[in-house]
């Protein structure tokens, strides 16, 4: 009973202090942000009093387990070529997730979940690659900037879909001097230089790095041995694709290193210690069954984060978390209440905490999803839409138009795309299809590129693979049946247009 009179007394003198700051209340929300974290007051949640600085550092096409920390973890699918100290740093200094998923395994998409703190379903024509993002949905940078906060963006913000109404990219002021393919730190600097010295600031650190084309063999040449590379179950394994992986692994490895030059100046400048550092992929690498499916390789993506001392170093946690829930995130490590347009719930819960593995037990699930990618990739211009759920033990796919090819047409619509034109094009894909009816390729083949049926179900404790689907197994109809409840559950729940019968088109 002690310790509760003591901590209710804490409590009370927090909430006096506040309510005697007009300057609080005109923000109230700092109020309920800070005192809904049990255990902690005004310092872990930043606050107006001293609000963190935000490093958003994200990579372009860049899956988990493909980092170093996962190999010394003994983690499933990784090996020893990878290097990313740099993220290794952050996972050390700060928290890993190792259920870390983008809500789209697509660029634009995936970004526009990430800004608004919604699931892409309700984002109009934002779920698609080349959409618009509506004005009327909030985004974490503006929401911040309106609050006191700097920003600025440099490499891939928001893209590639056109800004519409919006009078900037939504990642916010660009600062791309020079348009280049790959990050230029030198951009960061200049945003530093500009800065108000009494302005916090928020800045997007975009690498386009690990997004095709690859410059061939640079992986190689960069002394990676392809021999020791774990290729992944749903590609072919030969030294055609282990070399493509090498290449993957050397743009993912620049990225590393440019990020790891920013926390360098930070700490120069003495800001890294009350700077939140995350560090992520915005969906799955750039190959056949990978990037733009719903499968682990398209969307469980590498996720550290990094708040000097106000959260536990060193932790690993496996609850299952979205990007979607960064946005609400930093509105609340920032002392604000997210808007009501901001659906996702906020990882701060998560942060405090000071457990590992299992966190929040209603962090247990995940939901996925994909609409229309790149275009005239099928006759008519269509997508190929899909929802998923994804718990410890299944992976569970709606393919709500499997009449469609998933990876694009088996014929030539753009010269650029080629045949399966929603897989982008390298030396991995071309031997695919040049090989496709050799015995040992075919399955592998068709698991990438041909029709897939309705329902797709993958038991991940005898198939992390996610190659041999079970939903017409009997004995998998009980689970089968859970998770189609669940997954359309939360659809409609969530107003999902695809689940509440409507035609929209998302286009």
């Amino acid at each position: 009973m002690k310790g509760k009179k003591n901590r209710s007394y804490y409590l009370f003198r927090i909430e006096k202090i506040v309510n005697t700051r007009r300057d609080f209340l005109k923000k109230a929300s700092f109020h309920t942000a800070a005192l809904a974290l049990p255990g902690f007051g005004v310092s872990f949640a930043g606050g107006r009093d001293n609000p963190p600085n935000i490093l958003f550092a994200i990579a372009d096409d860049w899956s988990w387990p493909h980092a170093s920390i996962a190999y010394q973890m003994h983690i499933n699918g990784s090996d020893s070529v990878i290097r990313t100290p740099v993220f290794d740093r952050i996972a050390r200094e700060g928290i890993l997730f190792t259920n870390a998923f983008c809500c789209a395994p697509s660029c634009s998409p995936s970004r526009s979940a990430i800004l608004t703190g919604r699931n892409i379903w309700q984002l109009e024509t934002a779920a698609n690659l080349r959409g618009i993002l509506p004005t009327k949905f909030k985004t974490y940078p503006d929401i911040l900037e309106e609050s006191g906060y700097y920003v600025g963006y440099t490499g891939k913000g928001w893209s590639p879909g056109p800004l519409g109404e919006r009078k900037r990219n939504p990642a916010g002021t660009q600062f791309d001097r020079i348009r280049d393919y790959h990050l230029r730190i030198s951009d960061f600097y200049e945003f530093w230089k500009t800065r108000p010295k009494e302005k916090p600031f928020c800045f997007w650190l975009g690498g386009w790095d690990s997004h095709r084309p690859y410059k061939r063999d640079s992986g190689v040449k960069s002394g990676m041995k392809p021999q020791d590379v774990s290729v992944p179950a749903c590609l072919p394994d030969n030294m055609t694709v282990r070399k493509d992986i090498c290449d993957y692994y050397f743009e993912v490895q620049r990225f590393d290193r440019d990020v790891g030059a920013v926390l360098k100046f930070l700490a120069e400048q003495n800001e890294l210690e009350n700077t939140i550092v995350v560090m992520c992929g915005d969906n799955g690498l750039p190959f056949p069954r990978c990037k733009v499916e719903l499968y682990d390789s398209g969307t469980n993506i590498p996720l550290a984060i990094r708040w000097g001392d106000k959260i536990k170093a060193g932790r690993v946690v496996s609850d299952f978390v979205n990007l979607a829930e960064l946005a609400p995130t930093f509105i609340e490590a920032a002392g604000q209440k997210p808007p009501a347009t901001m659906t996702a719930k906020s990882l701060m819960k998560v942060l405090a905490s000071k457990k590992q593995g299992q966190v929040d037990p209603e962090r247990d699930k995940v939901f996925t999803a994909r609409e229309y990618h790149d275009f005239e990739c099928r006759e008519g211009d269509v997508g190929y839409p899909v929802r998923a759920v994804r718990t410890s033990e299944f992976l569970y796919i709606r393919n709500c138009e499997p009449e469609r090819w998933p990876a694009g047409d088996p014929f030539e619509f753009r010269k650029a795309r080629g045949m399966y034109g929603e897989i982008d094009p390298s030396p991995t894909k071309r031997f695919m299809m040049e090989h496709k009816d050799d015995q040992k390729i075919r399955k592998i083949f068709e698991l990438g590129f041909k029709k897939r049926p309705a329902e797709e179900l993958y038991d991940l404790r005898k198939d992390p693979g996610q190659l041999d689907n079970v939903a017409d197994d009997i004995e998998y109809s009980e689970p089968k049946r859970e998770l189609s409840t669940i997954l359309m559950k939360e659809l409609r729940y969530t107003g999902d247009p695809r689940a509440l019968g409507s035609n929209h088109s998302f286009k």
